[in-house]
C-alpha cells in the first residue's frame, strides 16, 4: 500500500473558492476507490470541517501561523514524519525542499505573465508575488505537474518550457449538487434579493474576472431593456463596487444592485437555478467551474471567446469578446427577447455538464499517483 499525502491547507476554511472546492471534491471521490493507496489529507485547523475520515483517507491537521511557514517548513517535516511515497500540492505553490516525491497540479500561471494593473486586495497581491518566487524554483524538482485544461498546458509549457514531458490535463468537474430543481427554495432567494429571475454575476477584485466589464455590459442592457432584471453579484464589497461605479461614471445603476458578499456554496444551486442567466464575462480562465456549475442547473451563461473557456464552455455555448461590453449586453437583450434561443441554450447547458465530473477527476489523479510510485 502505498502512501500518499496530499496538501488540502484551505478546505476548512470557512470561505472557501476554486482551488479549495477542487481538491474537496476530488478527495470525496478518492475515498470511494479501491486504487491500494492510503490518502493522508494535510490541512490547517478551520470552523469548516467539511471531509471526513475513512478506511482509505486520514486527515492530519497541521497548525503554524503563516501560509509560507505552513508550506515551507511545516509541511515537508509532516510528509517525513508520516512516511509518504509521494506528496501532491494541489493550489500552486510547493515546498521548496521536499523528501519525497513532489507532484504538484497548477491551476494556472496568471502569476508569471504581463498584466496591465494590480490586484486592489492585499492578500492577492502578495499571494501573486509568493506565486511568482516559488513556482520557477520548484517546477524543476517535480516528478509531474497537472493542470486543467489544453489551454492552460499549453500556456504553462510556453512559460515554464522544462515541465515538457512532465505535465498532463486533467478537467475539473463539479458537485452533483448543481442540478435542475423542481422547486426553487424562496427562503434562500429572500436572504440575497426580493424577486426570481434575476441576473448573476460571480464577481472578483481580480482584475481577469473583469467585474468592470461586466457592470459596464449591465449598464448598456439597462438602457435597452423593458424587463431591465436586478444583477445579484456574489464576493464583490459595496465598498468595492461603488468605486467602480463611481470610476466609470455608473452611479445610476446602483439601485438595480444586489451584493451579499462572500455566498455559501450550498446556496449557489438555488441561486443559479433561480437566475434568468448567468454572467462569466473572464477575460483569462484556466478552467471556470462556475460555467459547469451554472449549466448543470440549465440556467443560460453569457461567457467569453477567451483562453480555455470556449474548451470548457463548448462550441454551442454563447461566446463573446469580454472586452466589449456591448456585445455582452446585446447577448442578455437577445436572451430576453428571443424565447427560442433562450429554450436552447437552457438545454444546452446540462448536456455540455454531463462531460465533466469529479469521478473522473479523481481516477485521473489515483492513475497519476500509481505511475509516479509504481516507477
Amino acid at each position: 500500500m502505498k502512501k500518499i499525502a496530499i496538501e488540502a491547507q484551505r478546505i476548512f476554511r470557512r470561505d472557501k473558492h476554486g482551488m479549495d472546492f477542487v481538491i474537496l471534491e476530488v478527495l470525496r471521490e478518492l475515498t470511494r476507490l479501491d486504487d491500494g493507496n492510503h490518502y493522508y489529507v494535510i490541512v490547517a485547523p478551520g470552523e469548516d470541517v467539511c471531509l471526513t475520515a475513512s478506511d482509505n483517507l486520514t486527515i492530519v491537521p497541521l497548525a503554524c501561523p503563516t501560509y509560507p511557514l505552513w508550506e515551507q517548513m511545516a509541511l515537508p517535516r509532516i510528509v517525513r514524519k508520516l512516511g509518504a511515497d509521494l506528496l501532491h500540492c494541489t493550489s500552486n505553490t510547493a515546498p521548496l525542499s521536499c523528501p519525497i516525491p513532489l507532484m504538484i497540479t497548477l491551476h494556472d500561471v496568471i502569476y508569471l505573465e504581463p498584466r496591465t494593473r494590480r490586484n486592489p486586495s492585499l492578500y492577492q497581491e502578495l499571494g501573486r508575488h509568493y506565486r511568482r518566487w516559488v513556482v520557477p524554483r520548484i517546477i524543476p524538482r517535480c516528478q509531474h505537474i497537472i493542470t486543467v485544461s489544453h489551454y492552460e498546458e499549453a500556456q504553462i509549457c510556453h512559460t515554464l518550457p522544462s515541465v515538457e514531458g512532465r505535465i498532463s490535463t486533467v478537467y475539473n468537474g463539479y458537485s452533483q449538487r448543481f442540478r435542475q430543481l423542481s422547486a426553487i427554495d424562496p427562503t434562500i432567494i429572500e436572504r440575497y434579493l426580493p424577486q426570481t429571475d434575476y441576473l448573476f454575476l460571480l464577481g472578483n477584485t481580480d482584475p481577469k474576472k473583469n467585474s468592470v466589464g461586466a457592470l459596464k455590459a449591465y449598464s448598456l442592457y439597462l438602457e435597452a431593456s423593458r424587463v431591465k432584471r436586478p444583477l445579484l453579484i456574489a464576493d464583490l464589497s459595496e465598498v468595492h463596487i461603488d468605486h467602480i461605479l463611481q470610476q466609470e461614471g455608473l452611479q445610476h445603476i446602483k439601485s438595480h444592485l444586489y451584493y451579499p458578499g462572500y455566498i455559501p456554496h450550498f446556496h449557489l444551486p438555488t441561486l443559479y437555478n433561480a437566475a434568468f442567466a448567468f454572467l462569466y464575462p473572464s477575460l483569462r480562465e484556466s478552467f471556470g467551474i462556475p460555467l459547469l456549475e451554472s449549466m448543470a442547473c440549465g440556467t443560460p451563461v453569457v461567457t467569453s471567446n477567451t483562453s480555455a473557456i470556449p474548451e470548457i464552455a463548448g462550441d454551442e455555448a454563447i461566446l463573446v469578446d469580454p472586452t466589449q461590453p456591448q456585445a455582452i449586453a446585446d447577448v442578455l437583450l437577445r436572451l430576453e427577447n428571443d424565447p427560442a434561443f433562450y429554450a436552447t441554450q437552457a438545454d444546452y447547458g446540462p448536456a455540455r455538464a454531463r462531460h465533466f465530473s469529479w469521478a473522473q477527476t479523481a481516477k485521473a489523479y489515483s492513475n497519476l499517483y500509481n505511475s509516479i510510485t509504481h516507477a
